[in-house]
């Protein structure tokens, strides 16, 4: 009998994810096919499924994957069987163009991204290019796992690009910032916290992190910053965090998709403060922030909600009605320990 599988697809932008079945793909060359366990709802879930950014149709979303090694490809030799694994956003590089060629691979001319060019997560099942998967640590179950692999990994890519700030804003208190917030403040870091007005239990969900402050993306912090990260993709954050970091200060764009960004007096730039976005990872950042994490004790604050209920999973983000991260879990999957 044949095997098969289920995903929740989307076939064009705006519509709703369904339901299909397919049957099992078998691993290609250099491939691993993965028994899903467990898979976290991203922002940029929401941007695929908005029309926000535009990839591939149909497509099955989904790029914060944890699962087991159900079959192996030719060649494969770095996973066995029944192995714990990660599947992330940068599902495959070239490794030819210059940017690969120079250690950038997350800036690649030819890349492949999970859910978004390439099949993803929100699924029983998905193949994945061994090489681009990372081993999950055992300081993580699966559902808490789930979040790291990219509200955790963009995050950490963008704290590298703060330059050690000992005082960090974080505007939008999501998935990415709740985690990086944990890291952060584990090195010793004062970090503010910026959410949507009236957002008072995320802001108590902050405080209750350890944030040394927050408040809303329209207050200005106690003490000027030395660095603020944008997880909210709203342009207009970009001028309001220039106007209160310090001299020689830096906004750091985290988001794959931001609305226009409103023109402000150069006055607010000058005195060598310099706006930056974070673009993809590398799968060397992939294996430092995981092992930072299980270093430094970060634990994700998720939700468990069945794969069926992906569309009211992306409501749910889409309306900001999410303290921490969603993840959703084929029927039969495993659940993480809370």
């Amino acid at each position: 009998m044949e095997q098969r599988f289920h995903a929740m697809q989307l076939d064009t932008p705006g519509a709703p994810l369904h339901r299909v079945e397919r049957a099992m793909p078998a691993p290609a060359d250099g491939e691993i096919r993965i028994a899903i366990t467990a898979c976290g709802v991203c922002r940029t879930d929401l941007h695929i499924a908005d029309g926000d950014i535009s990839g591939r149709h149909p497509i099955v979303p989904g790029h914060e994957i944890v699962g087991r090694v159900d079959a192996l490809g030719a060649g494969v030799t770095r996973f066995g069987l029944g192995e714990r694994v990660g599947v992330p956003w940068l599902g495959r590089s070239c490794g030819t163009c210059p940017y690969c060629a120079a250690g950038h691979e997350n800036l690649c001319d030819a890349p492949e991204f999970t859910g978004f060019t390439r099949d993803g997560g929100f699924a029983s099942h998905v193949v994945a290019d061994a090489r681009f998967c990372l081993a999950i640590p055992a300081a993580f179950d699966d559902l808490h796992a789930a979040p790291l692999l990219c509200a955790g990994l963009i995050g950490y890519r963008a704290y590298r690009m703060a330059d050690s700030a000992k005082a960090l804003g974080l505007y939008g208190f999501g998935a990415a910032a709740h985690i990086l917030a944990q890291l952060a403040i584990a090195d010793g870091t004062d970090v503010y916290a910026f959410t949507r007005e009236g957002d008072t239990a995320g802001q108590d969900f902050a405080r209750r992190l350890g944030c040394a402050w927050a408040g809303a993306s329209t207050e200005a912090p106690p003490d000027p910053l030395d660095a603020a990260i944008l997880f909210a993709p709203v342009g207009a954050l970009v001028p309001e965090a220039l106007r209160h970091v310090r001299k020689g200060g830096r906004v750091i764009c985290a988001g794959i998709h931001m609305s226009d960004i409103p023109s402000f007096p150069y006055a607010d730039l000058w005195e060598e403060r310099s706006i930056r976005s974070v673009a993809n990872l590398t799968r060397a950042d992939g294996a430092a922030f995981l092992e930072a994490a299980a270093r430094c004790g970060v634990r994700t604050h998720v939700t468990a909600l069945p794969l069926a209920d992906a569309n009211r999973a992306l409501d749910r983000l889409r309306a900001g009605e999410v303290e921490g991260a969603l993840v959703l879990v084929p029927e039969g999957a495993p659940r993480g320990n809370p």
